[in-house]
């Protein structure tokens, strides 16, 4: 079987990868009999050279390959008719903007398999750049405390080599007693969690952190069930939650009464209460004044995130009072990064993490047989058709919805 590495053409461009030189490698001598090509590109994090290094062959022509890896997606005219692709598509929330492109996916009798449909049986996700926009988002945070106050400047991520350069400058600033509220349990959040325990910020209790003041910098690691009760009083179970959200109410202001800086890592599914409304953050009792919403979703649960922002303009202000965009600087203002794709930011240590879960728990299904039914589930087209388990995007592809 032979696999090919695509170049990204997505503009503005992504400098990610699936596989590493290092990890390719790893490929070839754990599966030899797997042959494996690299499309050139000028772009990449890794250069055509650190590929060629390896031993791995570097070509503009991918069409004898059978298997193609990218990661965002592939503009129509670069698809290739008849072969499999692995690549972020966005459609299967039937995003309006990509429905030209699964349109052509099954008119090119392409079989896709989207990187957001990697799952184990329960629907976990296996493969995700998730821990990488944890990182990034924290540290992005920081940053634009620093740039409201005018206290210190650090430099853009993009502009760092590493997870480890970003804690290094974090840790030349000295941050006076400020409360960090950090939401989630799953990639995202723990992201996040490493950048605070690098800068060995004390973390603490929901207890303490509510109830307690305190002279160093705390964080607070909250779950759903710390700022959600059942609106019938019962304690129950996150899987309560997560099967009967509209059961529940929010009960997050009690953290926003005593936090200065919110990171925002959940997961927010659809039906579940808002954590603060654009009501909570006129209460004169809210006191959250640095938003770093890594999650990102648009006039949702977070009311203060009312657009996305840019690597290239990562922050801006919102007037709760107005409900309004202000310049960041405003007094009044909650200063909120919300930046969508923050792992592109660190694109060398995003693209070996991914690639080291890819190796793990995607490859090997080549050939085993599929034992564990990886491809089978993520498969979404096949003979020019969605899948069984992708059927219900049939009505976004003939414009019925």
């Amino acid at each position: 079987m032979k696999f090919g590495i695509i170049k990204e053409r997505k503009n503005p461009p992504d400098r990610r990868v699936v596989f590493s030189p290092s990890k390719l490698q790893e490929f070839k001598e754990k599966f030899s009999e797997a042959s494996i090509v690299i499309e050139a590109s000028d772009i990449r994090v890794f250069s055509d050279k650190a590929y060629q290094n390896v031993g791995l062959e570097v070509t503009e022509n991918l069409s004898d390959c059978d298997v193609l890896f990218g990661v965002k997606e592939v503009p129509v005219e670069a698809l290739i008719p008849g072969k499999k692709y692995f690549f972020f598509s966005h459609t299967i929330k039937k995003q309006p903007y990509n429905r030209k492109l699964l349109k052509a996916i099954l008119e090119k009798n392409i079989e896709l398999f989207d990187h957001e449909t990697i799952v184990k049986e329960n629907g976990a996700r296996l493969i995700g750049f998730g821990r990488y926009a944890g990182i990034v988002g924290a540290y992005n945070g920081f940053r634009a405390i620093g740039l409201t106050n005018d206290e210190f400047n650090l430099p853009k991520a993009e502009t760092l080599d590493s997870q480890k350069e970003l804690i290094e400058e974090l840790n030349k600033i000295e941050f006076k007693n400020l409360k960090i509220l950090l939401t989630g349990n799953g990639k995202v959040a723990y992201g996040a969690k490493e950048m605070l325990d690098g800068m060995n910020i004390k973390q603490v209790s929901v207890e303490k952190y509510i109830n307690d003041s305190f002279d160093e910098p705390v964080y607070c690691l909250a779950d759903v069930l710390d700022y959600n009760e059942r609106k019938d009083g019962r304690i129950l179970d996150n899987q309560d939650f997560y099967n009967n959200a509209d059961m529940y109410k929010s009960n997050f202001m009690r953290f926003a009464k005593v936090t200065d800086f919110f990171i925002a890592g959940h997961f927010y599914g659809d039906g579940a209460p808002f954590l603060f409304t654009r009501e909570d953050a006129k209460s004169k009792d809210f006191k959250i004044k640095y938003v770093a919403d890594i999650s990102c979703d648009i006039d949702g649960p977070v009311a203060s995130t009312i657009k996305p922002s840019t690597i290239a303009d990562p922050i801006y202000g919102y007037n709760p009072h107005t409900e309004l965009e202000v310049d960041y600087k405003d007094k009044d203002a909650i200063v909120v990064m919300a930046v969508d794709n923050l792992p592109c930011e660190l694109p060398k240590d995003a693209s070996e993490g991914f690639g080291e879960m890819f190796l793990k728990n995607v490859i090997p299904a080549f050939f085993n047989n599929d034992k564990d039914g990886v491809l089978e589930r993520s498969k979404m087209t096949e003979n020019g058709k969605l899948t069984k388990r992708f059927s219900y995007l049939q009505d976004y592809i003939d414009g019925k919805e």
